[in-house]
């Protein structure tokens, strides 16, 4: 019989990462603020070359966050009015938000059952669908790496080039995971991510980056990502001798990332390879000793998930919350409405199928505690407070 934890169970245990790391942190964080360059100093660009590294990319540029990293691509690609943006509705309102950013429109595709991940038939139908009406161009598919792990890369590459479509791979939640041993990257025109504290790769405050081989698209992202700044490009052939960002040439943002983010992340890459194995001991732990009790992921042939959640399956999710919340174990609810179920959404066209699968998903999928630092004995009281909750006693 599985014992109480002596401490709070937490969701995502940020600060058992935190102890285990502190002093290293500390010093880098340290070292960042007296050197002095709070802004885009050496830790950024060092960032940057070791996180296209880990990715298997040729570059890598960082931002403000992992939303401004979706939006940058679109922008680089000068995507607009009369464009369409295929991507999933079961998923963070993020993947969405930026396609109105640049005037475009996101259409939804429902997610396969198994790994709800984007169903590369219904993204099929969905451009045939937009390409018979007329109405919208199709421009760029954004898959997503739901709960840390692949989507059906080659399936999905293999539809986008056959109607000429860019492909991000928003890899927020999935940064580190790799399908047949390749990153995202591997197929998609770039993969972005997200290191907002709770995601695997988090830091202590916002960031993101995109990750491409095309260093022209990167090159272009850099302007933007500082208020259309003049790149080398720009400037060639012209007698502009001063500071390149005092010449704008196209309309960006502000969205870079502060040094001591990049401090603090260059310490996590170092143990992020563990911390993915970890995080799939675990996973493997909770499949062991929740089988026949709900349903429980499943990963997609040749997939290594980097688990930003552990999502299981049952027919009354909020009963569970309730049971467990009563014993100590919190759970969290992805996401709970569709997004084109949302008001802010709710009037942008769907696939042809009506996305049934996300429908019926989004009210029963329920995700239990995964961090790296899960405890056998803390995991084995989870299980058993499921169990007990669904009414299987081991």
């Amino acid at each position: 019989m599985a014992t109480s934890p002596s401490t709070p169970l937490a969701f995502i245990d940020l600060l058992a990462q935190r102890r285990r790391l502190g002093d290293r942190i500390d010093k880098a964080v340290m070292g960042a603020v007296d050197a002095g360059q709070w802004i885009m100093g050496p830790q950024v660009r060092e960032f940057e070359k070791r996180l296209a590294d880990f990715g298997q990319a040729k570059l890598a540029l960082s931002c403000a966050n992992g939303t401004d990293a979706l939006a940058l691509p679109l922008m680089a690609w000068n995507v607009g009015p009369g464009d369409a943006v295929f991507c999933p509705s079961f998923t963070f309102a993020a993947t969405a938000e930026v396609v109105p950013w640049v005037g475009a429109t996101p259409v939804f595709v429902d997610v396969l059952a198994d790994t709800y991940n984007m169903d590369p038939a219904d993204l099929e139908a969905a451009i045939e669908k937009v390409k018979a009406e007329g109405r919208l161009t199709p421009k760029v598919v954004i898959a997503v790496d739901l709960f840390g792990q692949p989507a059906d890369y080659p399936a999905i590459a293999a539809i986008a080039k056959k109607h000429g479509l860019k492909l991000i791979a928003d890899s927020a939640q999935g940064f580190g995971c790799t399908l047949n041993g390749q990153h995202p990257i591997h197929w998609a025109d770039c993969t972005t991510t997200s290191f907002f504290p709770a995601k695997p790769l988090g830091c202590y405050g916002d960031g993101g980056a995109v990750l491409s081989n095309d260093a022209g698209l990167v090159e272009l992202m850099d302007s933007l990502r500082v208020h259309g700044k003049a790149t080398q490009k720009d400037i060639e052939g012209r007698s502009f001798t001063h500071d390149p960002k005092y010449l704008n040439m196209r309309v960006g943002m502000n969205s870079r990332l502060d040094t001591i983010q990049a401090a603090i992340l260059l310490e996590k890459l170092d143990v992020y390879a563990w911390e993915i194995e970890q995080r799939n001991a675990i996973a493997n732990r909770y499949a062991e000793q929740l089988a026949g009790v709900v349903k429980t992921p499943i990963v997609i042939a040749g997939g290594v998930s980097s688990w930003a959640q552990y999502t299981i399956e049952v027919e009354d999710r909020d009963d569970l919350a309730q049971k467990l919340k009563a014993v100590g174990v919190p759970t969290a609810a992805y996401y709970p409405i569709p997004l084109h179920l949302q008001p802010a959404y709710s009037e942008h066209p769907l696939a042809p199928s009506g996305l049934p699968v996300t429908v019926d998903k989004a009210s029963r999928v329920i995700s239990l505690p995964m961090h790296p630092d899960l405890s056998p004995e803390d995991q084995a009281y989870i299980t058993q407070s499921v169990r007990n909750a669904i009414g299987q006693n081991a």
